[in-house]
Order: C-alpha cells, then structure tokens, then sequence
C-alpha cells in the first residue's frame, strides 16, 4: 500500500531540512506566510508563494540536484516533461537530475489556473529566467572561488570549471550548506538557442516510467494512515446550476437504513451536503445506496432538447468584439449574394476514464488536500472560503489524475474530502462513482453561433457573427450546497474566444452574447473556440460552395498573414489535395460508402487573455459515408500546426493525436442529454466515445519554428477538426451539417431531405 505521507506529504519545512542546502530558501515558513494581493484574472486563487523571488521557481540541493517549481500542473499533456527540458538546459544539467514540482500551494506559486494553452509561452518564464539567474549565481561564485574571470569560465553537467584548466567547482560545493534569497528580475541572461541540449528536441515523457511501475502519481493511488473512506448522496437536481432548490432540497434521512454496514462512521449532514464515511470503501459505497433520504422535488428542467430555440431566449448581455464599417449596408447592398446560416453546438462531458478523487487530512490544525485540480490555487481558495480557515493552515498538494482537458469533478471530491476530514478529525477519501461523474461534472457549455456574410470586393467579406456562450466557473459543489456560494449562477465572459474570423473583411460586426448557466457547465477543452471555429470554417466553405470555388483556394484569397498562409499550403500539400469545387460529382467506392474530403484552419485565440496565443493549426479530412445509415467514418487526418518554437516535438505531436481523436469523438458521437430532474447520461452506453477501430490514420506536420517563440499547442489542434468533417461530408454527400455531433440519425434524415428536394 503506497502511503501519501511517506511519498508526496513532504511540507516546504521538511523539505528544507532533508535537502541539507539550497541555493536558495523555498520561500517562509507557514507560521509566517502571508497571502499577497492577487493579479489579474488568470491568477485569481491563493498566493502564499512569491511570484518575485528566484527561491520561488529554483532550488538545488546538497547533492547538487535541482528542484524546480511552477504553478501551472501536468494534464497528460507533457508539461512536466517540458518544463524540465527547460530547467536542464539553463542550468546546464542532465535531465535526470532535474525533479519538477506543479501545483503544490506551498511550494510554487501561483500563476492562475492551467488553462489556455498557456503554460509553456507564460508560466515558464519566470522559471526559466529563475534558473538563468541562479546559473549566473553560481558562475559568480565560482568565479570568486577559483579566482578566474566570469567570462574564462563554462558549465557542464553542474559542474563549472575554467577553460583553461585552472580548477572547477560544482553546484554542490558552491552552495556550501547556505540558503539565499534573490529579486527575480528581467534581464537574466538566458541561454542561446543554439546551444540547447533539450529544447527542441524529442525526449521521452519524464511521467512515463512510474506509471508504467505503479509508482505513486494518481490521486487515485494515495493512501494515509487512519484514512476513511466516504461517498456523498446526491440532491435530485443532477447537474443542474443555480435556482431555490440548490442548497435547500434536503428534509431528512433514516439513519437505520444504514445500520447494518459494519464499519460505518458517520453519517454527515450540512444543508444539502449528506455524505456517508466508513473505514472500507466498499462500505462506503453499499452505505451511499443503501441511505434513504428525503429530498424536496426540484421544478422540473427545462426542455433542452432544441437548444437553438433554448440559447436564443436565455437573458444577455451584449459583448461587441470588433466592429468595422457598416456590415448592415454592405450585407444590404446585394442581399441575393449575402449568406446566412445558424449553427448550433452541444453539450458535452470531459469523459475522464476514471471518475474524480480528492484525499484531505486535517491534522495538527493544518488541512493537506491531495487533489487532481487543473487550477490548485483556485481550489486553495475555495476551501478556505468553504471551511473558514485562513488559507496558510491548507495546502494543497497536486497529484495527476485520470484527465480533464477543462473542469470536472477534481475539485468537487477534493473539497467534499477536506470538508469531511475537518469535521471528523480524520483523514478522508472521497471518490466519485461513474453516474456521479456523468451527473456532475461541469459541461463543456453548449453555443450558438449565427454568421451572416457576403463577398464585397476581389478579396474582401463583410462579416456579422454573434456566439451565445451560457457558462461560469462551476464553483466547488459543498460551497453551494452548504450555503457558502450564492445559488444565483454567474456569468463567465469566455465566449470571445476565436471569435473573430482570421480573414480579411472590409466590414464586421461580431458580438458575444454573455449569458449565465443552463446546466452546470464551465470550459472544455477548445473552449468556446472550436464551436466558433466550427462556425467560421463552415461558412467559409459555403461562401467557397456559392462561388463554385475550391476551398483552399478560396480561403487563400482572404488570408494575409504568412504563417497560416504557409501552413494551408503545406498541408495541402501533404494531403495530396486536388481542387474540388462544389457542387462536385459523388464519388462512391466499391462498397457504396461516399466519399469526401474537407479543409479547415484557424488559430485558437484567448480574447480576453492579450499576449497568450496558441498555435496555428490546419485539417484535412478524409470521411467514408454510408448513405443507406447515415455512419460517418473519419478514415485519415492530414493536420499541421504552427507552434513556433516548440520544446518538445514528440509531445506536441501526441498532444496533436490526442487532439484530433477527441474532436473525432467529440464532433461525431457526444452530446449530453437531459430530463426534467437533470443529466440524464449516467453511463457509458448512453454516453459514447470514439472506440479504437473507429480511431483515423492521423499524419501531423510541425511547421519549422524559423525563430518565432513557444505557442501553446494544448489545444489549437482540435479546433479546425468539426468543420473539417463537416466539410468533407458535405464534399462527399452535397449535405450541410450546421448542428453537431453528425450521429448516424442526424446525417441520414439530413440525406433523406436532400433526396426530398431533390425529387
């Protein structure tokens, strides 16, 4: 049995004390930390960590080994890896003497959550100029020492010796036992490029080797001494976000109909927050199913089943993004030319594999929370709010779980674990079962998009586009139920993302129109761009389509800047793409199966995040179509992306499979549905993903940095991919999908009206 405390349970004091010497202090003591004042948005959350000191990011210890810190966490995505390419390379050390910690409140500090594709382009450099400076440091020191000029000396391996042979010293012997606190500046000399080791080059995933041996990396693998076991009974309201019934639905429950589970600890009552705590988690389970509880009825949900209808009369408020011209003349001025189209997307789970889990011990007036947060600090704060306590007494320390790519129900287990740890004295484990996950976690929200356009000159649009975006962060489900959040939902101003088409236009007028929840819901992955982007990339073919013009081409001929222009031509090229106008003869294989191929490209933009891009990415597709069902199969994906300087190719190319298999999935099989109590997908079978067989041959291009720096790449692939498939379905059938996910039933009564009109 692996023990937390053993393994990961180790606080900064600790820590300090086993290393025997650092370069430099991981910051104060807890007695003595402070939180300071929070920065914008992005880094809204706890901050008992200096975000201007190098002791803040770097360490190196007795042995001469580094530890390095940053705020930002792992999602699967490489960053762990990433980051330690980076770290290696500054301080001119071998990687494997490099140990990164992510996300732990009491050793990093906190730079906003991990979301955006932001992490590599933002949230590294302050790290990797902490390492520079703490390089210089030691040069410095050496220089002192062996009584050689800065500039006669050279590092290697941490070893920093005289070039011409007059001594050497390494990073061990010039700390010396000491401690240093140094101001993290701006002006660290940072190594050339060309002189990298690490960056730029493929190494395999520093994560890899402990999964494979069962180390200890889950959350879902932390065990502590004492450790309870507990399940929450959920309200009758399944995912639902905000009205009276939230946090005031519980009447009572029977205490003897839980009598015969025999290592029973508790029942926890607080408002709507009933949970059930046993020493075996099998207890645990067979207690939550067995309690009977009387809840109030929530008012019924309302019908979501036609969500254009649902989206276009929720209460907004308009947002303009970016107004040109007078778009109402110019779409006026020819209205037998101008385009109009509505396209709707769905809700959507994360899909985690393995349901959420949170591990929390209150001890010795300190709360440590083991948690598979994507934004830890945040979670540091709601906790404290949850609990009042002061936010130095709680740590959270961040493990990996099973994947997220956006908020699901990390936070919920985590806090529901913290919650229960507090009131019984004891640590708690809270995991979530599979309909909880299904029920619970916040949606991917769903989106309206509305796109008006014309050709106004040789190559130029007029262009009126408004996204309707209804979400907000999903706060931690006990400080709702519990009474510590308000139950009027709140609106997240994110539907601005890509908004704003990437092609030149002599007129526009977009808008986002700003709305609160439905449903629970929150981002996922491609946040609001990929259903923009569907939008945009769509409308484009059918302009193309109304010209009779090919689709590459067409987009070519209203694109300035040179990188996506390069990289649509690059893909293009690798696809083997021939010019195919609509409207185009079918082409039918030996079996009947219709085929098509389809193009889409667009950069995944933050909006509200100014300075933070993701990259450039492309998609070629090829689909199958069997007109007598309606099944589409993607058979083969031709995506490039454009990520400028890129640290570590082997992991943007798998987080480009990745990409591209999720927006697969995504785009032809997932939507959540409802009933009147909530989320009526509570199982795999009534949720389904794409399946092995069903996954495409996927061929990736990595556009050559040419000197641009690092753009994040945790994304951007996957938002070209539904119109891409859209596209080619319409190249392969004559069919227009404007509402996703194209299931076999939607495609073959979208044929079946073709052949309606036709006839």
């Amino acid at each position: 049995m692996l023990n937390a405390v053993e393994r990961v349970g180790v606080s900064r004091r600790s820590f300090l004390k086993g290393a025997g010497c650092l370069l430099v202090s991981f910051a104060m003591p807890v007695s003595m930390r402070r939180a300071v004042a929070s920065g914008p948005a992005m880094d809204a959350g706890s901050q008992l960590v200096p975000k201007d000191k190098v002791e803040s990011f770097i360490a190196i210890t007795a042995e001469g080994n580094v530890v390095a810190c940053n705020g930002h966490v792992d999602l699967g995505t490489g960053l762990r890896t990433a980051f330690t390419q980076i770290v290696a390379d500054e301080l001119y050390v071998p990687m494997e003497r490099v140990t990164m910690v992510l996300g732990d409140t009491d050793r990093t500090p906190n730079q906003g959550p991990t979301i955006a594709s932001a992490s590599i382009q933002s949230s590294s450099v302050p790290m990797r100029r902490a390492a520079a400076q703490a390089r210089q440091f030691l040069i410095e020191r050496a220089s002192q020492r062996l009584n050689v000029p800065v500039d006669q000396l050279r590092v290697k391996d941490g070893v920093v010796s005289s070039v011409n042979g007059q001594g050497s010293a390494s990073y061990a012997e010039l700390i010396q036992g000491e401690t240093f606190s140094m101001e993290l500046t701006e002006d660290a000399l940072l190594k050339d490029p060309k002189d990298y080791s690490y960056v730029g080059k493929p190494v395999p995933r520093v994560d890899i080797p402990t999964k494979l041996t069962g180390g200890l990396i889950y959350v879902h693998d932390v065990r502590v001494p004492g450790m309870l076991h507990a399940r929450v009974v959920r309200p009758p309201y399944a995912g639902r976000d905000g009205g009276e019934m939230v946090g005031t639905s519980f009447e009572s429950f029977e205490k003897d109909s839980v009598a015969h589970i025999p290592t029973l600890v508790d029942v926890v009552v607080i408002k709507d927050f009933v949970a059930v705590v046993a020493e075996r988690e099998e207890d645990a389970i067979e207690a939550a199913r067995a309690l009977k509880v009387t809840w109030k009825a929530p008012p019924p949900l309302e019908d979501l089943s036609d969500l254009s209808h649902v989206l276009k009369n929720i209460p907004h408020k308009v947002r303009p993004l970016e107004r040109k011209g007078n778009v109402d003349a110019a779409l006026a001025a020819d209205e037998s030319k101008t385009l109009r189209a509505t396209y709707v997307w769905p809700y959507q789970m994360h899909g985690s594999i393995g349901p959420s889990c949170g591990v929390a011990e209150w001890k010795d007036d300190l709360l440590t929370v083991w948690s598979g947060s994507q934004n830890p600090h945040n979670l540091h704060s709601d906790i404290a709010n949850l609990l009042d306590l002061p936010e130095e007494k709680i740590r959270i320390v961040r493990m990996e779980a099973s994947g997220c790519y956006g908020r699901n129900c990390a936070d919920d287990a985590s806090a529901e674990a913290a919650l229960l740890s507090v009131q019984l004295g004891r640590p708690v484990r809270v995991q979530l079962m599979r309909e909880e996950e299904h029920a619970w976690e916040p949606k991917g929200t769903a989106q309206l998009m509305e796109v008006a356009g014309r050709i106004t000159g040789e190559n130029t649009l007029a262009y009126r586009f408004t996204t309707r975006y209804p979400s907000n962060g999903s706060p931690t489900l006990p400080l709702i139920m519990v009474g510590k959040e308000s139950n009027q939902p709140t609106t997240f101003e994110m539907g601005d993302r890509t908004a704003i088409p990437q092609y030149r236009c002599s007129d526009t007028n977009i808008e986002a129109f700003d709305m609160p929840p439905v449903v629970r819901a929150s981002w996922i992955r491609g946040v609001a761009a990929l259903p923009n982007v569907f939008a945009h990339e769509s409308f484009m073919d059918e302009l193309a389509a109304v010209e009779k013009a090919d689709p590459v081409e067409f987009r070519l001929r209203f694109m300035d800047d040179p990188r996506p222009i390069a990289l649509v031509k690059a893909v293009a090229e690798r696809a083997g793409w021939e010019s195919r106008p609509a409207p185009r003869p079918q082409e039918r294989a030996e079996n009947g199966l219709l085929r098509g191929r389809g193009f889409s490209q667009h950069r995944y933009v933050h909006g509200k995040f100014p300075g933070v891009g993701a990259s450039w990415c492309c998609w070629a597709v090829e689909v199958e179509v069997d007109p007598t069902t309606g099944h589409v199969r993607v058979t083969k994906v031709t995506v490039g992306q454009d990520s400028g300087m890129i640290i570590n190719p082997a992991g943007v190319t798998h987080q480009i499979h990745g990409n591209v298999i999720q927006a697969v999935s995504r785009t032809l099989k997932e939507a959540v549905s409802f009933n009147e109590r909530g989320v009526a997908d509570l199982e795999w079978g009534a949720y389904p993903i794409l399946k092995f067989p069903e996954v495409p041959e996927i061929d990736v291009i990595l556009m050559p940095p040419n000197g641009n720096p690092p753009l994040g790449a945790g994304e951007s692939s996957s938002v070209p991919g539904p119109a891409a498939i859209a596209n080619a379905i319409f190249d392969a059938t004559g069919v227009r999908l404007r509402e996703a996910p194209f299931t076999p039933e939607r495609v073959k009564a979208a044929l079946q009206a073709q052949g309606e009109v036709n006839t």
